[in-house]
């Protein structure tokens, strides 16, 4: 009986640590999660500026010259 009690208690020992492992792991991973998030919208903004003055440089390109081209 007292060994049954040594082994539960050794078990719930190591699902406490387990728990906290697992707490400390969840931790990061949000902050890592977070700072991913935040790269991809400064990715997304800066291929965004780049979409746009691509745009605005073929608006700047001749009509005529586009013809030809594309001809």
């Amino acid at each position: 009986m007292i060994t049954d009690f040594h082994n539960l208690s050794a078990k719930i020992s190591q699902l406490a640590d387990l728990t906290q492992s697992l707490r400390s792991e969840n931790a990061d991973l949000r902050i890592k999660s977070a700072a991913l998030a935040a790269e991809n919208a400064e990715l997304t903004r800066r291929m965004q500026e780049a979409h746009e003055r691509v745009a605005a440089l073929l608006a700047k390109i001749p009509a005529q010259e586009q013809d030809e081209e594309t001809a």
